[in-house]
């Protein structure tokens, strides 16, 4: 069993950037391909390929450019900010709610003389 459980917040950066070289070679070797492979698929070098696989940093750009080869984008769908109401607003909103019908029939006399 894979421990999931990482402490992001405990590793340094070097350490950091050895994980997502893990989780990329990882990733390319589920796949069967060669880092010659994802680099033509992704418009890097192969050496940029072994350079974030041995845990050394390369550019951000590079790296959506390899997971997007490898087709796991969906890693940083924590990067989604969602609109978030504060509890404030809402309550104004709540307030503004209709809170009952208006009965329409109450004046007779209308502009039309149909």
């Amino acid at each position: 069993m894979v421990n999931t459980n990482t402490n992001w917040t405990s590793m340094s950066d070097q350490a950091i950037v050895e994980a997502i070289g893990g989780y990329v070679k990882h990733q390319r070797l589920n796949q069967d391909k060669t880092q010659a492979q994802i680099a033509e698929a992704a418009g890097v070098n192969r050496w940029t390929i072994s350079q974030i696989e041995k845990g050394e940093a390369i550019s951000l750009t590079s790296l959506i450019q390899i997971l997007r080869a490898l087709d796991t984008l969906h890693v940083f769908s924590n990067f989604k900010i969602e609109q978030q109401i504060s509890p404030l607003e809402l309550a104004k909103l709540e307030k503004q709610k209709r809170q009952r019908a208006r009965n329409k029939n109450t004046n007779p006399q209308t502009d039309s003389e149909w």
